[in-house]
C-alpha cells in the first residue's frame, strides 16, 4: 500500500470517527432533552468548561483566540468556521455543521451551547481573559452560526 492510499485511508477513518462523536453528541442532547434537564446540564457543563478551559485549550494547542475555533474544527470536523478580523477583535462564522445537522434529525433539542459555543469559550477565555463573546446567530435557527469576539 502506496503512502498515499494509507493517507486516504487515514482520513476516511479521522471522518468516520468524527461521524460517531458528533452522533454520540447528538444523542445526549436528545435525551437530555427528552428528559427535560437539557437547560440544567448546559448550566453545569458550561461551569465546568470555563474551570478546565486552560487545561483543555493546551491538550488542544489553543495559543490565541483564534485558534479556539480553528483548532476544534481540525480535530472535530463538525463546523466550518472561518475567523475574520475586525476592528476590536474577530468574527468566526460557520455555514455547516455536523453535529446540528444530526440533532436536527432527532429532535427539537440545540446542541450548540453545550458542546460547541461553551467549550470554545472556555479555551478562548482561557488565553485571553478580558474577551467578550457575542453569540449573534446558531445553525440551529439561522442559515449561519456567527460568534463577534471583542478583545480589546
Amino acid at each position: 500500500m502506496s503512502n498515499e492510499e494509507k493517507i486516504t485511508m487515514l482520513e476516511k477513518k479521522l471522518k468516520t470517527l468524527q461521524m460517531y462523536y458528533a452522533a454520540a453528541l447528538a444523542d445526549s442532547v436528545y435525551r437530555y432533552g427528552t428528559e427535560g434537564i437539557l437547560d440544567k446540564i448546559i448550566e453545569q457543563k458550561r461551569a465546568e468548561q470555563l474551570k478546565g478551559g486552560a487545561e483543555v485549550a493546551v491538550r488542544l494547542g489553543v495559543k490565541e483566540p483564534k485558534n479556539a475555533f480553528e483548532n476544534v474544527q481540525e480535530l472535530c470536523g463538525c463546523a466550518n468556521w472561518i475567523c475574520t478580523d475586525t476592528e476590536n477583535g474577530f468574527e468566526a462564522v460557520a455555514t455547516s455543521c455536523m453535529l446540528c445537522t444530526i440533532s436536527k434529525k432527532m429532535g427539537n433539542f440545540s446542541p450548540c451551547q453545550i458542546y460547541c459555543l461553551s467549550p470554545i469559550e472556555a479555551m478562548l477565555k482561557s488565553v485571553s481573559p478580558n474577551a467578550d463573546i457575542f453569540v449573534m446567530d446558531t445553525l440551529w435557527n439561522s442559515d449561519k452560526c456567527k460568534v463577534n469576539i471583542k478583545l480589546e
